[in-house]
């Protein structure tokens, strides 16, 4: 039974499609072509964090690269690696997600996977950027213990597929949106163009937005259920967007600005505190690290046709970030802290 007009049934949430465009087979990222997904979530009592991989394809991603952007809502983060996508427009490690104080070793278990990967790193073929994004978990997972090891990368990155877990695991383990439980949520749309059918997919970690705001397809959700938790929240979103859309990277960046469109739509207003930052690749070219030719070729969409693709983008978006909520279960964590799921409202 419904108990409020502005709060659904968990039924109704589950039957509930966002926008106009078709989602994918799946409705996640991994619906394009290549791209998995893995995690690893460390669930300990007072711990409540991990790590979450994006990979573009299953090849060796360092010798064959992919277009890639980012696009910095508001600074308000710890990333590595986006200056060298920005300069270069590609993409040549996977995209680890984790929390804000393990952003350091992350990173340097990303570099010693991709060093075993290729030999010739740091001797004839340069260095390696690695990619690491972050939100801080700290409310329910004690931040300060560190308790992310390099070794795990490996298993996040080993243990990626396809078919992937959403809600309160690996990176979105310690995560809060809307100051009930968030985490990793995922969505696709499809685009056509030219007659051929491409995908569009994004993966986001919620842990951003005041309670009252939070809207579900245009309902005051948040409102309805105010009184039945309190805590006002103030934090971040990282979000990825992966498509087989020819794209070039400036293009990928016009396509990344769309995304605030998606999470404004579930009540997000980027308080001063917000870190929002954007990461965008297309498997549609693989780029080799090194090549006899002088000239390369690429097909682009052409401008006046990627309206459709800003439209899948905010629909996308707004969609994972639900899903996050959706399958995120309650959580208890640091000092006996409790996050409520969404779906205890329901």
């Amino acid at each position: 039974m419904r108990k409020h007009p502005d709060i659904p049934t968990l039924a109704e949430l589950e039957e509930l499609k966002i926008g106009k465009l078709e989602s994918g087979h799946k409705n996640l990222i991994s619906d394009v072509p290549g791209v998995t997904v893995g995690h690893f979530t460390y669930k300990d009592g007072d711990i409540q964090t991990g790590i979450t991989a994006i990979l573009p394809h299953e090849g060796n991603l360092f010798k064959e690269k992919v277009v890639a952007a980012t696009y910095v809502m508001n600074g308000f983060g710890k990333s590595i690696g986006l200056m060298q996508i920005d300069e270069l427009g590609t993409l040549e490690t996977p995209i680890l997600l984790t929390n804000t104080l393990s952003v350091g070793r992350v990173a340097t278990g990303l570099i010693q996977y991709m060093l075993e990967q290729n030999p010739d790193i740091g001797l004839t073929a340069g260095s390696v950027n690695p990619i690491v994004g972050e939100c801080n978990d700290g409310y329910i997972n004690a931040i300060r213990n560190m308790a992310i090891e390099e070794s795990h990368v490996r298993i996040a990155i080993e243990s990626a597929n396809e078919s992937f877990e959403q809600g309160a695991v690996g990176a979105g383990t310690g995560m809060v949106a809307f100051n009930l439980k968030g985490g990793i949520g995922s969505a696709s749309r499809i685009v056509t163009l030219d007659q051929k059918r491409y995908t569009l997919g994004v993966l986001v970690l919620t842990n951003f937005g005041s309670l009252s705001k939070f809207t579900i397809d245009g309902l005051k959700t948040g409102e309805a259920i105010q009184e039945q938790s309190e805590r006002a929240e103030q934090g971040s979103m990282i979000a990825v967007i992966a498509t087989d859309i020819p794209l070039s990277d400036r293009q990928l960046k016009r396509v990344l600005k769309r995304i605030p469109a998606g999470m404004a739509r579930t009540g997000a207003y980027f308080g001063t505190g917000s870190g929002d930052v954007f990461y965008g690749f297309s498997t549609a070219h693989r780029i080799n690290h090194s090549s006899e030719q002088a000239l390369s070729q690429m097909q682009i969409i052409h401008e006046t046709r990627i309206d459709s693709v800003f439209q899948a983008t905010i629909e996308a978006t707004e969609a994972a970030i639900l899903n996050s909520m959706r399958h995120a279960e309650t959580t208890v964590g640091r000092d006996e802290r409790v996050v409520k799921s969404l779906k205890t409202f329901l």
